[in-house]
């Protein structure tokens, strides 16, 4: 038997008669694996919960406790979706870019994670802009946000980046690391305890998978060289998995992601850009745009460079973005729910035919 609780399990009252508790540790197309008291089962969703889901969102996600009907003989039966405490989503637009996207839906990467470690390498890719967009969603998720730089030995001196880093973020854990050579790593472990769930985030080549295997002390997942060009990497992780480390902590890794669009991120924005909005309050109109206005605390903090002006620019960049996707979720959401009432009616014209 094994003990669900060490997975991060909390029983808040005894499931149905005949469903079983589980966490899902992978994801591949229309199956799961999940871990039960049990073991391993693999799963399918239930038509009920497949059909009554309003969005992606309500579908199962690696990370995620359900409760299923289990099956000795084959798939299991995924019946229910329990309340998660932390979830990472990102904006999958449809269309070739983010202005022209017809559609905005949620993804989500990931959930029921204490940690979300966002991976930067200190390669020629090394982006502080990026980091911070990562960091805006980490906030968002209810986990705690930690900065990893990889790649600690192909650079001569990471002290710049690493003080953009903080500078950009002073109040996020930053860690310089290398998995090749261990350096760092011990900082790594003090937030690998058992039961705790760490979410690995980051683009494809920032070392996610060389610190899984460093960290698991075994090759569990395949690493791919970098493009010597760029510093980018190909995917060496194609799907979701969440792993066991010996600590007994978790790790969810996931795919990297080419671009991260920000989604229903205002919470995580205001995190992020606490010094920025305070200055609103200090602004001589309540409805200051920032622009030309008299007594206006940001034009002045941006003349006397107490607010850097990238920095600035970082927000208004979110705020567009966020403002973006938030109209086309509406938009979205009202497209299915009409859909969705229209279907029902269509059933239920059918029973009624029926009679």
């Amino acid at each position: 038997m094994i003990d669900l609780k060490q997975y991060g399990y909390i029983e808040t009252e005894p499931p149905p008669s005949g469903l079983l508790p589980a966490r899902i540790t992978e994801h591949r197309g229309s199956h799961y694996k999940a871990i039960t008291e049990r073991g391993e089962v693999t799963a399918v969703l239930k038509g009920s919960l497949y059909h009554n889901a309003e969005s992606r969102e309500d579908f199962p996600c690696v990370g995620d406790f359900v409760l299923l009907h289990y099956n000795d003989h084959g798939n299991s039966r995924i019946a229910t979706l329990l309340p998660r405490h932390s979830k990472f989503s990102r904006a999958d637009f449809s269309g070739h870019a983010t202005e022209y996207a017809k559609t905005v839906l949620e993804q989500v990467v990931a959930t029921n994670f204490d940690y979300a470690f966002i991976l930067s390498s200190l390669n020629w890719d090394f982006n502080i802009n990026r980091i911070i967009r990562y960091l805006t969603q980490a906030r968002q998720s209810g986990g705690q946000p930690v900065i990893i730089l990889t790649k600690a030995d192909v650079v001569e001196d990471f002290n710049t980046p690493l003080h953009d880093v903080k500078q950009a973020s002073p109040d996020v854990p930053v860690h310089v690391i290398s998995a090749h050579t261990g350096f760092g790593l011990n900082a790594v472990h003090d937030y690998l305890k058992p039961k705790k769930t760490v979410v690995f985030l980051g683009m494809s080549g920032v070392g996610k998978s060389s610190l899984l295997n460093a960290l698991m002390s075994k090759e569990v997942m395949a690493v791919k060289e970098i493009r010597e060009d760029d510093s980018r990497g190909r995917h060496t992780t194609t799907h979701r998995q969440l792993f066991m480390l010996p600590s007994g902590a978790m790790v969810i890794d996931t795919p990297g992601m080419r671009e991260l669009g920000l989604f229903d991120a205002s919470e995580g924005i205001s995190a992020s850009f606490t010094d920025v909005e305070d200055l609103f309050t200090k602004c001589r109109f309540s409805n200051c745009q920032h622009r030309t206005e008299p007594s206006c605390a940001v034009l002045s903090a941006l003349a006397d460079g107490t607010l850097p002006r990238e920095h600035w620019e970082r927000y208004l960049s979110q705020i567009r973005e966020n403002k973006f996707v938030n109209d086309k979720k509406g938009y979205q959401k009202e497209k299915e729910m009409f859909h969705k009432s229209i279907s029902k009616w269509n059933k239920q014209n059918a029973k009624n035919r029926e009679f």
